[in-house]
């Protein structure tokens, strides 16, 4: 380094023409030897370096200082900054949370399991769900598939105090039951009701329920379509159900879905998903459908549907479509005394090795079905004593027939 600080002093003042610089001149005096030019002594540091080794020694002293204090807190806490007024739809929010919170439940179901070995038998938890309180008698709506299956259940109010329920009855083609809870009456707090058949796409709605064994969760989302049908428990098509893309997930399940009102418009029953969290779909049984149903649960404990009086065949129906062009349900036998007799319904009969087809069923009320399942489904929106047209296909021409329908017990 001092050979090198050297070569550049000498070179730097060498251009100034200072040679006396470079090296010391010898002289000669006569009283005195001649000595040979002493080697030239390298140069300190110079300007440069100073000021270079200045800065280097700031930057590490920087970086030191802030190494040692990273990750500290500071000296005193940060001033919280103001905020203005929440907006109208957060007010919204907030104010239908908190009114209907009360109202909403968190349920809990068990069922036994059979030791083997021993033969001994023990509850254990089965799965969890949401629920409602249908009214101040501590009856409480659900989805049927919450309970399917469960050999006990409890119920947990919005205060977390828990009770043990007991079903009163189960719609499984619904995906709708009825569990009852032994509450002071104070503790109850009913929902709201509103209505389902006026509903429209775009409409704000709010779903509250316990996603996950979290409870007393809000998600908000629109009326993603209406007229939806989702298959249920049974295997028969529940109608008009809503989807809707505010987030539900497992625990959902039986939880209502309000509208900007905080009235009850649908009970949130399933989801589309490829993971089975919220993918953005999900349905929930329209309120009009539930509003109907669970009094005749907490009445008789049971649906009593309505009876037509017939059996039908789906296989011969799809040949005939295929030969004849008539989209419909074979009508394969009458029962005798059944509203479809007294409406003089024909049933398919069988002379001389020929077939002679009964009546087609074609439409109910309007409404075009094509097989068994739907012909029940249309059924499933009326009640015993309603009177319902039925479009029917018989020798090649189309008539409409009115059946009085009676009451059969599911």
């Amino acid at each position: 380094m001092r050979r090198a600080n050297y070569i550049w002093w000498q070179r730097d003042h060498a251009a100034d023409g200072n040679r006396d610089s470079i090296m010391t001149t010898p002289f000669q005096y006569s009283d005195y030897p001649i000595q040979p030019p002493r080697r030239p002594v390298p140069a300190g540091p110079g300007l440069r370096h100073i000021v270079l080794l200045i800065v280097l020694a700031g930057a590490a002293g920087f970086f030191l200082s802030r190494w040692f204090s990273y990750g500290k807190p500071e000296a005193q806490p940060r001033a919280v900054s103001p905020r203005g007024e929440l907006g109208a739809d957060e007010k919204s929010n907030i104010d239908i949370f908190k009114r209907s919170i009360p109202s909403v439940v968190f349920i809990t179901t068990l069922t036994e399991d059979r030791d083997e070995l021993t033969g001994d038998t023990q509850e254990v938890p089965q799965g969890t769900g949401s629920g409602w309180l249908w009214d101040d008698a501590g009856n409480v709506v659900t989805n049927f598939h919450v309970v399917r299956g469960a050999s006990s259940a409890s119920v947990t109010l919005w205060d977390h105090s828990s009770y043990p329920a007991d079903l009163v009855g189960a719609a499984p083609d619904y995906d709708i039951a009825v569990l009852r809870i032994h509450v002071p009456k104070d503790k109850l707090q009913k929902i709201r009701i509103g209505s389902s058949h006026d509903l429209q796409v775009g409409q704000k709605v709010l779903a509250i329920g316990d996603p996950f064994g979290l409870d007393q969760t809000l998600t908000s989302g629109i009326i993603s379509a209406l007229g939806r049908s989702i298959t249920s428990p049974s295997g028969v098509p529940i109608d008009n159900v809503i989807q809707t893309d505010a987030p539900i997930n497992p625990g959902n399940s039986g939880g209502p879905l309000l509208d900007s009102d905080g009235r009850l418009i649908g009970m949130n029953a399933a989801i589309v998903s490829q993971s089975g969290s919220s993918a953005g779909i999900g349905f929930a049984i329209p309120v009009d459908t539930v509003n109907r149903i669970v009094p005749e649960l907490i009445l008789n404990g049971k649906i009593v549907r309505p009876r037509l009086g017939v059996a039908l065949d789906d296989s011969m129906s799809e040949r005939i479509a295929q030969q004849l062009g008539v989209q419909g349900v074979l009508v394969r036998s009458v029962q005798s005394g059944s509203p479809a007799a007294a409406a003089g319904i024909h049933g398919t009969t069988r002379s001389n090795g020929h077939f002679n087809l009964g009546d087609i069923i074609t439409a109910v009320d309007g409404k075009p079905v094509h097989s068994a399942i739907d012909l029940h489904a249309a059924l499933n929106n009326h009640v015993a004593g309603d009177t319902v047209k039925l479009a029917i296909w018989r020798d090649g021409k189309t008539m409409d027939v009115a059946v009085k329908l009676m009451p059969h017990a599911q």
